[in-house]
């Protein structure tokens, strides 16, 4: 089994810390999270694409369904191993493609931005509810947590692909960070370092459509987006630079996750715990309100002279 050295890294760190294994793999699956969504966060805020990747969250809902329908033609459709491959595959493709025709599709028409995206959010979550009630019948989907996410149910398998993407996601920002960065915030001077902006935006758009799918398991279909947005508008508020609104994305959306997951696990209303990505996202929120009531007081949030130029 490909994912047997993680189960047998999370089990060794449960029974080396004392600790539950759920929460271990828990805290595993939102650092790996958040890490991903931290580190793409500020270009999505940046480059004005909330709305995009919003979209990309929801076409995964269709990329599930064929990747599930892909299983079942093949003959797999209860091979859990099969599955747990084929299905982030397909919906990763899929992601991949609907990002790359939003992008295409702005470039060949006149059409505003939003609306070129509104048109293909409908196609995809049309297209999913299309294939819903195939799915349910043939399969052993489970919407609610596609929806919500589970982060202590995450298969070992899904930890394996988020640390490859973290990883691969460090390497190339690293090696590529100021091409993204120029051919997000300012076109123009990318022009003038003669930087790719076609070939950035659609590595952009790939790398969003493997944050996103990747992550689906663990935060759910709905949230993902606030991960991806929040901290980043959070860290916009307070930042003086590009460089500091990065690393405060990166440090707001980890202290989120692991604070909403702490507040998820050890409190209760009426005796029921709170769900542990909507924790997350509550918390998000209030750091992004803590930010308001910052740059208030500072009267210096990084995109105020764009804002006061619109």
């Amino acid at each position: 089994m490909p994912a047997a050295w993680m189960t047998d890294l999370v089990h060794a760190l449960a029974d080396g810390l004392d600790a539950p294994l759920f929460l271990v793999k828990g805290v595993i699956a939102i650092l790996l999270v958040c890490l991903l969504c931290g580190t793409v966060g500020a270009l999505v805020v940046g480059n004005r694409m909330a709305f995009f990747s919003d979209a990309m969250a929801h076409s995964a809902f269709a990329g599930v369904a064929l990747g599930y329908l892909s299983a079942i033609a093949a003959g797999s459709g209860q091979d859990d191993e099969t599955i747990s491959w084929l299905v982030p595959l397909v919906m990763v493709l899929f992601g991949a493609g609907v990002g790359a025709a939003i992008v295409y599709v702005r470039e060949r028409t006149g059409l505003a931005s939003d609306t070129v995206i509104g048109v293909f959010f409908a196609l995809a979550i049309g297209f999913g509810a299309m294939l819903f009630r195939l799915l349910q019948e043939r399969s052993r989907f489970n919407p609610e947590s596609f929806l919500f996410g589970s982060l202590v149910f995450v298969p070992e398998s899904d930890l394996v692909y988020l640390l490859v993407l973290a990883v691969a996601v460090g390497v190339l920002f690293v090696r590529r960070y100021n091409d993204l960065v120029f051919a997000s915030f300012s076109p123009s001077l990318a022009r003038t370092r003669r930087i790719g902006l076609r070939a950035n935006n659609y590595l952009f758009i790939v790398l969003l459509a493997l944050v996103v799918n990747l992550s689906i398991k663990a935060v759910g279909a709905l949230l993902i987006n606030a991960l991806l947005v929040v901290p980043a508008a959070a860290a916009a508020n307070v930042s003086r630079n590009l460089r500091q609104m990065f690393w405060l994305t990166l440090a707001l959306c980890v202290a989120s996750g692991l604070l909403g997951f702490v507040l998820s696990v050890y409190t209760s209303f009426g005796g029921v715990k709170f769900g542990p990505s909507g924790t997350i996202v509550v918390v998000s929120v209030g750091f992004f309100f803590l930010s308001v009531a910052a740059a208030g007081v500072k009267n210096r949030p990084l995109f105020a002279a764009g804002r006061a130029g619109q």
